[in-house]
């Protein structure tokens, strides 16, 4: 089998294509940066350092939200038969935190209250009736960037003005004490598979690691991690990491992360994450090359017993009895309580339901 990995090349995805070459024959890894996209009106065609994208039982494509658009593109083209543990609609959805909230909140998945406000006028009211500090974030971001804190209605105000004149999109968020702590679950499959507690640096409200955050392994509940999976398949995702905050009316997620860092979560659970994706990949797109197999044979059956077919064998006799070839029985669908209507002559017979 054939395995793809499509990624930024950063070194939690060199270490995931080095543990899929335990797995599959062939291992590629390619740079999303190389990749082209073009349409035609006819056909939409993937091109790799401007070479046609060879095909592939498996493409774990991943990378940051300014790749969304090519990423979505290169999933919508693969063939449908090739496992891709990020669905198509995920690279729209899930680097958008304005599409993420909305879809969560679709499904009942518990979220920080959220506002979007369609003018500057409606943007202030909100922030009037709003306890502080409160939070804007940017549609697009990753690593806390695009986060902003503020603690009174005349500097969110002054945020708000700013990111109008510099037309920029953002959503207004209720700000949540935890002590500037945070929860990632890392989601593989049906399972949180790993996750680690985040710990902001003093000073600092974002627990992100890449923002000076420390982190340490944590066990979460079960109704815990069952939000993050079900956040995870809401959005398409078989891989991502789910942020979540906990809070004294339970978890809230904050984010879902379709291409989640390793390093850090690596280090602080001790758990080897790129081996237990190498794992769920095989697994994954040997299952579905075995349901192709059987879906092919059913097809061909049904195509068979739908259609008058044709059968040059040879005769086998039970004393001087003729016994039929068992794909004739199953294609005449003939059941032992029938009545048929037999009529022979020499070298012909023609059996029928009565």
């Amino acid at each position: 089998m054939k395995a793809a990995v499509i990624s930024m090349g950063s070194v939690s995805s060199q270490w995931i294509v080095d543990k899929l070459k335990a797995y599959f024959d062939v291992v590629d890894d390619f740079k999303i940066k190389d990749f082209e996209v073009q349409l035609t009106g006819k056909e939409l065609s993937i091109l790799y350092k401007g070479k046609e994208f060879g095909s592939y039982d498996c493409i774990y494509a991943k990378g940051s939200f300014r790749y969304s658009n090519v990423l979505r593109s290169i999933t919508n083209a693969s063939n449908k038969n090739v496992y891709m543990p990020i669905k198509e609609d995920a690279f729209g959805i899930g680097h958008n935190k304005i599409l993420t909230y909305l879809a969560l909140q679709q499904n009942k998945i518990p979220i920080p209250k959220t506002y979007i406000a369609a003018s500057v006028s409606a943007a202030k009211k909100i922030l009037k009736d709003i306890k502080y500090p409160v939070i804007m974030k940017l549609p697009s971001g990753t690593h806390g960037v695009g986060v902003m804190i503020s603690d009174s209605y005349e500097s969110a105000s002054s945020m708000i003005d700013t990111l109008i004149a510099l037309k920029q999109p953002f959503l207004i968020q209720e700000y949540i004490e935890t002590g500037g702590s945070d929860v990632r679950a890392f989601v593989v499959g049906d399972k949180v598979i790993a996750s680690m507690k985040r710990q902001a640096a003093s000073g600092e409200k974002r627990s992100n690691i890449h923002a000076g955050g420390s982190a340490k392994p944590i066990e979460l509940s079960e109704k815990t991690k069952a939000i993050a999976i079900k956040a995870a398949k809401v959005l398409g995702c078989d891989i991502c990491g789910v942020d979540l905050l906990e809070t004294p009316s339970g978890p809230k997620v904050l984010e879902v992360n379709l291409s989640p860092g390793l390093q850090g979560i690596t280090k602080a659970t001790e758990i080897d994450i790129p081996e237990k994706i190498a794992k769920f990949l095989y697994e994954k797109t040997k299952e579905m090359k075995s349901k192709k197999v059987s879906e092919e044979q059913e097809s061909m059956m049904k195509e068979l017993t739908e259609e008058e077919q044709e059968l040059v064998t040879q005769i086998e006799y039970r004393g001087e009895r003729i016994l039929l070839p068992t794909v004739v029985s199953k294609i005449s669908k003939f059941d032992e309580n029938d009545d048929v209507v037999i009529k022979s002559s020499k070298g012909n017979i023609t059996i029928k339901k009565y």
